[in-house]
Order: structure tokens, then sequence, then C-alpha cells
């Protein structure tokens, strides 16, 4: 797999993430990089997959936010069919876990800023 595609590829994510609300571009942007920097040098059996799961990413996230046709959805991402689980590595299941958390993390924090806030209506009484 030639360094351009893969280059290619990573811009176009960072580009679609462009269009996610700021946290979820936030996060997804991170975990993006992170990805592509700890698989810089492996081995060529295990490119080819690496790439078809990013480049479906990119065609899911581009149809959803309604780059290529009409939007198919109303919320972003799908789920993860429990059976893809048992394909994965031990390190795959771990980062699966920490995305998790940090998703939750940035939850709470959301929902905290969010009920600390007054609206201006609320000052006014």
């Amino acid at each position: 797999m030639h360094k351009q595609h893969v280059l290619k590829l990573y811009k176009t994510i960072l580009r679609l993430h462009r269009a996610l609300p700021p946290e979820m571009r936030s996060l997804g942007d991170q975990y993006t990089k992170d990805e592509f920097r700890r698989h810089k040098g492996i081995a060529p059996e295990h490119v080819a997959p690496f790439m078809m799961e990013w480049a479906n990413y990119a065609a899911t996230l581009a149809k959803q936010i309604g780059l290529k046709g009409p939007k198919t959805s109303t919320t972003l991402g799908q789920h993860l069919d429990l059976s893809r689980l048992e394909d994965f590595e031990d390190q795959q299941i771990h980062q699966l876990y920490e995305l998790r958390k940090a998703i939750v993390v940035e939850d709470e924090a959301q929902n905290a800023g969010n009920s600390g806030t007054t609206s201006q209506k609320d000052k006014k009484s």
C-alpha cells in the first residue's frame, strides 16, 4: 500500500470530521490520529484490513452527514455487531474499552456543564 493512499484516507477522515459536533470532532480526530500513528509500522498483511475498515468508516460517515447523497440518518455512527468482537485481539478490545471510557467522561463533563448553566430568561426572573 502506498504511503500516498494512507495519507489521502487519513486527510479525508479528518476533513469529514469537520462536519461533526465539536466534542465528537475532537474525540474522533484524536482517535484517528492515534490509530494511524499506532499502525504506522504494521506488518504488510495487516495494512489492507486496516485501510478497508477506515475506508468503510469514511464512506459511512460521508453518507450519514450527507456528502454522498441524502443524509441516511439523523444520528451519527452505528452499533458494533457483537459477533465481530470475536475477531478482535485483546489489545483491540482494550482500545474499545478506553474509547468508551473517554466518551463517558466527555458526556459527563458535557452534562455537568449544561446543568450548571442558567438561561437569560432564568436570570431575569
